[in-house]
Parts: C-alpha cells; sequence; structure tokens
C-alpha cells in the first residue's frame, strides 16, 4: 500500500511529445504520480484540516481554491481583475500588489482558441502554456495573439467572446471529448470579425501591442480509461472519504468509478492518500 498525507495543490502536469498528458498530485512535500495508477483502487480521507496556501494560517473555510479570508481580501491574485483581465485598475493607482501586478501582468500574454466543451476563447500568460490548456481540459489547442499585458489580453478575449463561448461547461467535457475542430479554419472567420476592436486596442497601446500568430494546433490527450456517463461530484466539505477505482483524470478532476472530485477546488486541504 503506498500513502502519502499533506496539503493538496492542484494536480500539476506535463505535456510529452506525443501529446499525452501526464499528470502527478502534490500531497504536502510529496508527488504521487497518477497516470500509472489508472485501474487502481485510491482513496483521499480530508483530516478536517485547511490551512491557507500563501500565509500558513489554519482557516475554517478555503477562498479562492485555498486562500484564508484575510489573504484573500489582500493578495492581487485574489483580486477580481484576475477572473476579468479587461478591469485591471493598475493604472489607477489601487493595485493591491503593484510589483506583483508588474511581473505577473505586465509580460506576454496569448489569446487562444480551444476545444474544451466545444469551441472556446482564453488568455494565459506565457508560462503557462501548455498548462492552461490541461487545466481546462482542451483537447486541442491553438495561440492567435500574443499582446503584451494581462489587460490588453482580456480585451481582446471580451471582443472574441462576442461570438463564441468564454467558458467551459465543465460537465460536458468530463463525460468524453469534443468533436474536433479545424481551429485554425475558425480563427480565419473570426479574427475579421473583431478587427475594428483591435485597431482600437492597437490606437490606445501601440501598434505593436497585439500580434497576431500563425501557430498549429496542439492536441492533448487525457488518461482516461472510462468518461462517466453520469456527473456526481464527491465533496469533501460533505464526505470526508472518497474512494474507488480510478478510471481517468481530465482538467482538474480525477474520475473515480464513484464519482468525480475537481482538485482544485479543494486546494489546501489537508488529506490522506493511500492506494491499493
Amino acid at each position: 500500500m503506498q500513502t502519502e498525507v499533506g496539503a493538496l495543490k492542484k494536480m500539476t502536469a506535463q505535456l510529452d511529445a506525443q501529446g499525452r498528458v501526464n499528470y502527478q498530485l502534490p500531497i504536502g512535500d510529496q508527488l504521487l504520480p497518477l497516470n500509472e495508477l489508472i485501474g487502481k483502487q485510491l482513496t483521499l480521507i480530508y483530516h478536517e484540516h485547511i490551512s491557507c496556501k500563501h500565509c500558513g494560517r489554519k482557516t475554517k473555510k478555503s477562498f479562492s481554491q485555498g486562500y484564508c479570508f484575510p489573504c484573500m481580501q489582500k493578495l492581487a491574485q485574489c483580486d477580481m481583475c484576475i477572473m476579468k483581465p479587461e478591469t485591471c485598475h493598475f493604472e489607477q493607482g489601487t493595485c493591491r500588489e503593484p510589483e506583483w501586478g508588474e511581473a505577473n501582468c505586465f509580460v506576454p500574454h496569448y489569446v487562444y482558441l480551444a476545444n474544451t466543451s466545444g469551441l472556446k476563447v482564453g488568455i494565459t500568460r506565457h508560462t503557462q502554456i501548455p498548462t492552461r490548456w490541461i487545466d481546462q481540459g482542451a483537447t486541442q489547442a491553438l495561440p492567435i495573439f500574443k499582446v503584451n499585458t494581462r489587460l490588453q489580453s482580456g480585451l481582446v478575449e471580451i471582443a472574441l467572446a462576442e461570438f463564441i463561448a468564454d467558458k467551459t461547461n465543465w460537465r460536458t467535457m468530463l463525460k468524453g471529448n469534443a468533436e474536433p475542430i479545424d481551429l485554425v479554419e475558425k480563427s480565419k472567420e473570426l479574427i475579421p470579425q473583431i478587427s475594428n476592436k483591435l485597431n482600437d486596442i492597437r490606437l490606445k497601446f501601440g501598434e505593436e501591442s497585439v500580434e497576431q500568430l500563425s501557430s498549429d494546433i496542439v492536441e492533448l490527450n487525457f488518461p482516461v480509461e472510462v468518461f462517466p456517463t453520469k456527473i456526481t461530484s464527491h465533496n469533501f466539505d460533505k464526505n470526508p472519504e472518497v474512494t474507488g477505482k480510478l478510471i481517468g483524470i481530465k482538467g482538474q478532476y480525477l474520475f473515480f468509478d464513484t464519482g468525480v472530485i475537481n482538485i482544485r477546488k479543494f486546494s489546501s486541504y489537508h488529506i490522506h492518500a493511500s492506494v491499493n
């Protein structure tokens, strides 16, 4: 029996040269390799202890996926502009942590098309490719623009979101892989429709602020033995024990034959994991 004990973090993952996603589950200071556990009995037991992933203090409730309430209130990475980049307020002098903002928001970002539960638009920092696509459960992805800041990426995203989704239907994503999409052709259809918005962004931030890309489609293959036909979600707050045969992994979800669990949702929960 293999066992690990500690605080959960979101799963780490790598995309190999063949497009296969390889997962690990961080528990405390350990990484539990997951792909090799497909088909085995896995048990996760929550010890009713949550520690903030920033300051380490014990908290009764996790906020913003792993923070205590004070940290959620003061950290820039927990501000609403992270979810809605177009609302960035750095220029107003009200950024919670200006140095953090400069290091994380004033760096190259990509606007991409992805196939998750269907066609969607998304954004990510240059350092988060392909991690962002893996976390969203995308089976295909295509970067279409490179911009200089997070704010600019948000403005391009909301322009495209007038025509396609900017969110994933997680239940649909978990039930199987969407039909393949020619993302290159879709980009050729979409980009002319936002030409006026792109011109406005370039006029405001400079001609070089938005660079249109010519990229190849990235294909991602997730380690799934069986897709669930009905979505039943495990929740540590309702039942501290999650157990069953591990039948797949996609996005930040573990698939058991007894239901699914969103690991990212329970970041900072202290658990005990055992493999039989």
